[in-house]
């Protein structure tokens, strides 16, 4: 599969790192908002196309998806544009600053057949293993989690 990053900032370090560690995943290209930090990410991951424009990402040959890691207040624009573009997306959280577009961009993903994913990962982090793994174990009672995401009384066991 072949992908692009927009965003090469902390979270999109992240995405590459993880990428790396996949087989049959490519970087193909990079959409990035400082040519300079741009073009150096993409050299140290071997991503041959950067770009600060988004749409001449979404231009390449092959590119299959896109991983939104820009700012939040992009997302929903650049969501539609990879959508309408015919490329599935992966937007990180928040998904959108506004009710209003989380919507456009469920709306687009239907209108188009593209799959707009957000990238709510926490699962993986080890705290949030390690408090999954308490509650599966029935120790819901030393669990205590302080978080407006979760609800751990209405967690499967």
């Amino acid at each position: 599969m072949k992908v692009g990053l927009a965003g090469q900032g902390a979270f999109g370090i992240k995405h590459l790192e993880a990428i790396a560690n996949i087989p049959g995943i490519e970087v193909i290209t990079l959409a990035g908002g400082r040519p300079e930090s741009t073009r150096e990410v993409a050299q140290k991951w071997k991503i041959p196309h950067w770009t600060s424009d988004l749409g001449e990402s979404l231009k390449q040959p092959g590119l299959d998806a896109v991983i939104l890691a820009s700012p939040t207040q992009m997302h929903a624009d650049q969501a539609e544009q990879c959508m309408r573009a015919g490329k599935h997306v992966l937007i990180e959280i928040p998904i959108a600053d506004s009710w209003e577009d989380t919507q456009r961009i469920q709306k687009v993903a239907e209108e188009t057949g593209m799959i707009a994913m957000a990238g709510h990962v926490r699962r993986f982090n080890p705290s949030h293993q390690y408090v999954h793994k308490k509650i599966k174990a029935g120790d819901r009672k030393s669990t205590r989690l302080n978080s407006s995401h979760t609800d751990i009384s209405r967690m499967p066991s």
